[in-house]
């Protein structure tokens, strides 16, 4: 399915960007304005209009793609035109320019619009990635599923800790409260671990942290080792295995939500740099027809 807006209908919007292109290269190539290319000739006007339409037409797929009950076409279609078209722009508004820079609003906005461009390029390899990353690292299951896991894991543990001492049973418990998923954007792409847990040692109290379940497995490999009784050393290898299973689950949830938010991560840029964009379009706009 994502690999799909690249090729949709036959690569449809692909010939209509490539037309465009070619039609803007040899009216570019054919005028004769007698005066340098530049953006106030009749086609430097003329690819100006162009390039904006395209420019608030890209910019609507935001609003579009929200959209479930219009009939404007398809969203995947909407998708295959956003990325050929976004290219397209920036050879039109070349010629537009007639290749002529400055320090100038003008050219902040030509700058603007090529990191949209670019930051959305990233977005189409993202989608064209990351999708099949995730599914091979949930292996099947749903994220939900794996979430139900988890509580089972938990759930589990702490029965069997209630056949040892309170120490086990509010061990198992904070381990349970403690865990931490999610969290801030950058929380979520490094897939830091910053779980904790409440350990009794040495008469003391204390809040540790346990990424990985380290802590708890650490601790209950110490109890392990002191406990003279057979059948409390295997309620506490019990808890031991449950424990890293939970870890190795832990892991794979984290590498879900650090994919999921890699996906997300890049229209933290995009969706401000359009925004920035449009704004620095209408000044544009306005100082064009102002003062030339």
């Amino acid at each position: 399915m994502h690999e799909s807006m690249l090729v949709f209908r036959k690569r449809r919007y692909l010939w209509v960007a490539l037309t465009m292109s070619f039609v803007a290269i040899a009216a570019y190539w054919l005028h004769d304005p007698q005066e340098p290319p530049n953006g106030g000739t009749a086609l430097g006007y003329t690819l100006g209009t162009v390039a904006t339409l395209l420019i608030v037409w890209l910019a609507w797929f935001g609003v579009r793609k929200r959209r479930y009950s219009s009939t404007l076409g398809s969203v995947q279609g909407w998708l295959s035109a956003h990325v050929y078209f976004g290219i397209a722009l920036v050879l039109i508004a070349l010629l537009h320019s007639g290749f002529q820079f400055g320090i100038n609003v003008h050219t902040l906005a030509f700058v603007l619009m090529m990191l949209v461009v670019l930051s959305g390029l990233y977005g189409v390899y993202v989608y064209l990635k990351i999708p099949q990353r995730v599914s091979e690292n949930r292996k099947g299951t749903s994220r939900a599923e794996l979430v139900s896991q988890l509580e089972d894991i938990d759930s589990r543990s702490q029965r069997v800790a209630q056949g040892l001492s309170d120490e086990f049973q509010e061990l198992t418990a904070s381990a349970a409260s403690r865990t931490q998923l999610g969290g801030s954007l950058w929380s979520r792409l490094s897939g830091r671990d910053e779980s904790q847990v409440v350990i009794k040692a040495d008469g003391q109290t204390g809040v540790v942290p346990n990424p990985g379940q380290e802590a708890v497995l650490d601790w209950l490999a110490d109890q392990q080792s002191r406990s003279s009784d057979a059948e409390v050393a295997a309620a506490i290898g019990e808890l031991s295995a449950l424990t890293r299973n939970k870890r190795r689950l832990l892991r794979q949830m984290k590498e879900d939500i650090r994919l999921q938010a890699t996906l997300e991560a890049w229209l933290y840029l995009h969706v401000p740099l359009t925004a920035a964009l449009l704004v620095a379009l209408v000044t544009h706009i306005v100082t064009v027809f102002l003062y030339w």
